[in-house]
């Protein structure tokens, strides 16, 4: 049995000194002087990694770590004593999954196998009747799992508005303080799908979800750090938390462009941060004023723009606010063109402004038209319109499969406004390009912008998204900094994002995580990856634009089948950019049965067929066997031979759904 853990500080005392902490050092401070803060107290340099991990997220938490009751679903009497008995962990059960992946003697693949265990942090709070205490009982198994499994892992520090089945979370969320608001108040909880969402505010640290993230952290920290160093060595590498983003109501219909506008952070907290964030940014009020039109008596008579000029009343027109304000909309849309490359060239009043790719995912158009047969008939050009004069525009988009011949596919005419809301008059317009007539097999649609539609220019709307990206950014800082103060100091750490800016329907502004996504100190690159951002060439060449050093792929699916020769192109291209882990769910097997519990839909698995999941499970399974393909320079070859063929499937750019957490 693991020994004993110090005790964790009652309760009481915990939040007292989070609170006190936190007035030094909570997320209330923007700007490189207050960001600094959170990269304070690490003097270890973190070594690179070496090589590709592939590191399967396995699910073990409900069949095992959380002890489930007899008769529960997946509750076997061996499989509870493997898990629960004394010494108990989730090893065998990890080794029993992976086993079916590769098994016990293969030839190894060309990337070595281990696994992430996933540490779900308000899980390991127990009531009693001093209030809540971490449950030691799981923490021992988890840290038991690190040590009687042989193989490396990652880490996952896992706690976000995903719901965990918590009981301390109904808890938490009667107090507003731990809530994300927008303009109309705190979120109440919401869902995602069949998850439940508990919208936690990281506007500061000075709040009890942020006592209670760190009080399981430190626990299991405290665990990890009475192992032997060879079983620390394991530890390949630590996530942060997870999904980290600004939230905004109807989660699972809301990441779009469609009005009311509504999202976080406009908690007391944030707006003050805000007010502080400004005064460094600019010094003097008259100089904010300068730059954003307006007539502020001081910076605290500055509230976030939270109104919308179309339907509301303004006192200043640097309230208003929508998915445009901050100076720039989206030119996009689907078209089908078969297996040829295509581009959509965009013009403004006649005059060319950009040619973008087609080739973003769209699982929404797949659905709606399966005869197509692809996702990836997405494509999105972002206009600027903040230099432009008011008036009346007109944008024309023309689809080109061939070079020199444009296909003309839409029309819109929209109105750029002032901030009197004088009435627009058309512009001078240019003749436009000849076009040729649609292919009977060409298919396609303008989604955005709509017609006839509106568009203001607010520039205090920039600072605002400024300021919340810099929120996210500094909240994982402050957990980089309670891992990086422990014996995990020097082992690498990384985000857990979502890259919502692929997704050519979403609205990434709301989310507000650019900032977290750039080079951050000891915090590494981690980012989830769905459909052809899995695969094709828009986050290759994303990431090719940063300067980033490695990256690890929290989350891993291509949203479509794929053989073995496929898969191992996309996982050698990801190791040859610098990927330093791969994972992607699968669901625990013991005795050569899933256990049964609530399956992730996303997870590889071979009785799961949404997403061609139990063709890619065959796949990973022959690329970590290769002896199964006749060997591992059987693989290499054919793999070759496909690099220099490379598909449609593997151009153009991406669009990726929301990271899926089961």
């Amino acid at each position: 049995a693991m020994p004993d853990a110090a005790a964790p500080p009652s309760s009481t005392s915990l939040t007292t000194r989070m609170v006190a902490a936190a007035s030094a050092c909570a997320v209330l401070v923007a700007g490189g002087a207050g960001l600094a803060l959170y990269n304070s107290g690490v003097p270890h340099a973190v070594a690179k990694p070496a090589g590709l991990l592939l590191a399967p997220m396995v699910s073990v938490i409900e069949p095992c770590l959380l002890a489930p009751a007899a008769g529960s679903p997946g509750a076997t009497s061996d499989l509870t004593a493997a898990c629960t008995g004394p010494g108990g962990s989730a090893a065998q059960l990890v080794e029993s999954t992976l086993t079916r992946l590769q098994p016990a003697g293969a030839a190894a693949g060309r990337y070595a196998l281990g696994y992430t265990l996933p540490v779900p942090l308000l899980q390991l709070f127990r009531a009693t009747a001093t209030g809540w205490e971490i449950d030691d009982a799981i923490v021992g198994r988890l840290v038991r799992t690190v040590r009687d499994n042989p193989r490396p892992l990652i880490l996952y520090l896992f706690s976000t508005h995903f719901a965990a089945d918590a009981p301390i979370e109904e808890a938490l969320a009667k107090d507003p303080a731990n809530l994300a608001s927008t303009r109309d108040g705190p979120l109440p909880t919401g869902r995602y799908y069949d998850s439940k969402i508990y919208n936690w505010t990281f506007a500061s640290t000075a709040t009890d979800i942020t006592a209670r993230r760190v009080q399981a952290i430190q626990a299991v920290l405290a665990g990890l750090c009475q192992l032997e160093p060879k079983d620390r060595a394991k530890i390949r590498g630590v996530t942060l938390l997870g999904e980290l983003h600004h939230l905004f109501p109807d989660f699972e219909r809301g990441m779009g462009f469609a009005s009311p506008y509504r999202v976080s952070d406009y908690g007391q907290p944030s707006i003050a941060a805000f007010r502080h964030f400004l005064r460094q940014e600019f010094k003097t009020v008259a100089h904010l004023n300068r730059f954003v039109d307006s007539d502020y008596a001081s910076f605290d008579a500055v509230d976030p723009p939270s109104r919308d000029i179309r339907t509301e009343p303004l006192k200043r027109y640097a309230e208003h606010i929508d998915s445009f304000a901050q100076g720039s909309l989206p030119v996009s849309g689907w078209a089908f063109v078969g297996t040829a490359p295509a581009w959509v060239h965009i013009y403004r009043d006649g005059e060319f402004v950009g040619k973008t790719a087609v080739g973003l995912g769209r699982q929404d158009v797949l659905k709606a038209r399966p005869e197509f047969g692809d996702a990836n008939t997405g494509w999105r050009l972002d206009l600027d319109f903040k230099r432009l004069p008011p008036g009346l525009h007109r944008i024309d988009a023309f689809l080109e499969q061939k070079p020199g011949e444009l296909t003309a596919i839409g029309t819109r005419q929209i109105a750029v406004m002032d901030k009197r809301q004088q009435t627009p008059v058309l512009v001078p317009q240019k003749p436009l390009p000849a076009s040729v007539p649609a292919t009977a097999t060409l298919q396609a649609y303008v989604d955005q912008p709509v017609a006839e539609s509106s568009y203001y220019f607010n520039p205090l709307v920039p600072l605002w998204h400024s300021f919340r990206a810099q929120q996210v950014a500094a909240y994982l800082r402050y957990f980089d900094g309670v891992v990086g103060a422990s014996c995990l100091a020097d082992t690498p750490r990384y985000t857990h994002q979502i890259v919502p800016f692929t997704n050519p329907s979403w609205d990434a502004n709301k989310f507000a995580i650019q900032t977290s996504l750039q080079k951050m100190g000891t915090v590494r690159l981690g980012v989830s990856l769905y459909g052809e951002a899995s695969y094709g060439s828009s986050f290759a060449n994303w990431y090719g634009s940063t300067v980033h050093g490695g990256y690890g792929v929290t989350e891993f699916h291509p949203l479509k089948a794929m053989n073995a020769t496929a898969l191992q192109q996309v996982l050698d291209r990801h190791a040859a950019q610098g990927a330093e882990f791969l994972s992607f769910f699968v669901e625990p097997q013991w005795h050569d049965q899933l256990v049964a519990r609530g399956h992730n839909i996303f997870s590889f698995d071979p009785e799961n067929a949404r997403f061609g999941s139990d063709r890619l499970y065959a796949a990973m399974q022959q690329l970590l066997s290769p002896a199964k393909l006749g060997g591992a320079a059987a693989i290499a070859t054919t793999a070759a031979t496909a690099a220099t063929t490379t598909p449609a499937t593997l151009q153009g750019k991406v669009s990726a759904p929301a990271s899926p957490t089961p």
